[in-house]
């Protein structure tokens, strides 16, 4: 294995495969902080060559965090698909790498090698690719999953209706539902981000939303995002919960600063298998960004995008329903500008994807982040033309209770308008009976918060 190369007559060499991932790494905030970036654009460069020739086999032999050390290491070595494993292993990341975007390789035959998959052959891959290159591969890796509504099919474009409030006053998430889905919104799932982290709490948003749903024969599905103890505790108040939620980091370490482990997930999964109110077999739905395992100093020397990767492999564990990268929330001090969120969100998305991931993102940045409006916008159209599974949307894309700014109400049957595509089809159908939909256009009824009881 050779960790070195010779660029315009220097020679550039590096101490391990966890280096070359790191030096070959675009430009983030997160990776100068954590002190792993290339030094300079010509290392970075001599850190690709040397990337482009490592093998698969190379790659699954050398994970960014020892076996030893760390059990989403040992989850993802243990459970590998070596079938699918055998079918890559000889290639090198450059060749697989140009086997993805060889018109030739069709999304089931990427679908068919992704359980052999490690996120560092994912991460090493997305090294090498320019931001079309992310797209045009990205867009190849069709992931289908059912919870209440079907999600993932192609021509479809879907989004998470987030009807935050800042005191969880559950009237004021009522009217902000009524309207995002009088708009369109809202069919990969209603989605509440708590003010309030009680069992309690939880379990009366879910009741309502539930009831709201039920009054107008919305087909969704429904999420309030406390942490996993708290909704294994909301379920047994007897609460309807068609989706359980948490957050993820890419170490075991970084998910312990997340109060979860894979035995607390295995157990989470388990209860909502048995007292879940969804019809589908896909239930869980996870979170992560960039940078998250460096905030609680759980990186171990690894770059953001491969620790990022790794809380897909950890994800696709429990065959989740939603998956989406919270792209600029964390804030600059890990993606500092446009330029590294967009680049992080076609990234995030393309690996999860890549992975088996039915993955979303949340175009999103704060408000001390150098990204203008203009640049976020352009990200949504980029990851809905990638074949992002859904979005985020709100009211004015103004998050209330979170402050940071995300896609509105309105982003979302633009980005369908530009690209020609629909929501889920139950979704769909839906809009159609209420008006609120013709065709591919705004009906009679768009926007009409009166349509809904």
């Amino acid at each position: 294995m050779k960790l070195s190369a010779t660029i315009r007559g220097s020679t550039f060499g590096f101490g391990s495969v966890k280096e070359v991932l790191a030096r070959a790494n675009p430009p983030k905030s997160g990776d100068d902080l954590a002190g792993v970036s290339a030094r300079s654009p010509v290392e970075r460069v001599a850190a690709r060559a040397v990337l482009s020739q490592l093998t698969m086999a190379e790659l699954r032999a050398h994970p960014v965090i020892p076996y030893e050390v760390d059990e989403i290491t040992r989850l993802v070595e243990d459970n590998l698909d070596e079938s699918a494993y055998n079918a890559v292993k000889h290639l090198s990341v450059g060749q697989f790498r140009e086997w993805l975007l060889d018109s030739k390789t069709t999304g089931a035959t990427i679908r068919s090698v992704a359980p052999g998959l490690t996120p560092e052959m994912a991460a090493a891959t997305a090294k090498l690719m320019s931001n079309m290159d992310l797209l045009v591969a990205g867009q190849k890796c069709e992931v289908v999953v059912r919870c209440n509504t079907t999600l993932g099919l192609p021509g479809r474009f879907s989004s998470r209706l987030q009807p935050n409030h800042p005191t969880d006053d559950v009237l004021g998430i009522l009217y902000s539902t009524r309207e995002g889905l009088s708009y369109g919104c809202g069919d990969a799932v209603i989605g509440v981000n708590p003010a309030t982290d009680t069992p309690e709490s939880t379990a009366e948003i879910l009741r309502e939303l539930h009831a709201l749903n039920t009054r107008n024969g919305v087909p969704t599905q429904n999420c309030v995002l406390s942490h996993v103890t708290v909704q294994m505790k909301a379920l047994d108040l007897d609460c309807p919960m068609d989706l359980m939620f948490q957050s993820f980091a890419g170490s075991e370490s970084g998910n312990k600063a997340f109060g979860i482990s894979v035995r607390l997930m295995d157990e989470a999964h388990d209860k909502m298998q048995r007292l879940r109110s969804s019809k589908g077999p896909n239930f869980m739905y996870f979170e992560t960004g960039q940078g998250n395992a460096l905030s609680s100093d759980a990186h171990h020397g690894a770059d953001q995008v491969t620790l990022e990767a790794r809380c897909y492999g950890f994800a696709r564990r429990y065959k989740p329903f939603l998956v989406n990268t919270v792209v600029g929330f964390i804030g600059p001090e890990y993606l500092e500008n446009g330029p590294q969120i967009t680049r992080a969100a076609l990234e995030d998305h393309f690996m999860g994807k890549l992975l088996g991931i039915p993955m979303g993102c949340d175009a999103c940045f704060t408000y001390h982040a150098a990204m203008s409006q203009d640049e976020l916008e352009s990200l949504k159209v980029l990851l809905g033309a990638a074949g992002c599974t859904y979005l985020m949307s709100l009211p004015v894309g103004d998050d209330i209770m979170l402050n940071y700014q995300s896609s509105s109400f309105h982003d979302i049957p633009s980005v369908r308008g530009l690209l020609d595509k629909r929501p889920t089809p139950e979704f769909d159908a839906w809009l159609h009976a209420r008006e609120i939909m013709v065709g591919s256009k705004p009906g009679p009824r768009f926007g009409d918060v009166t349509v809904l009881r």
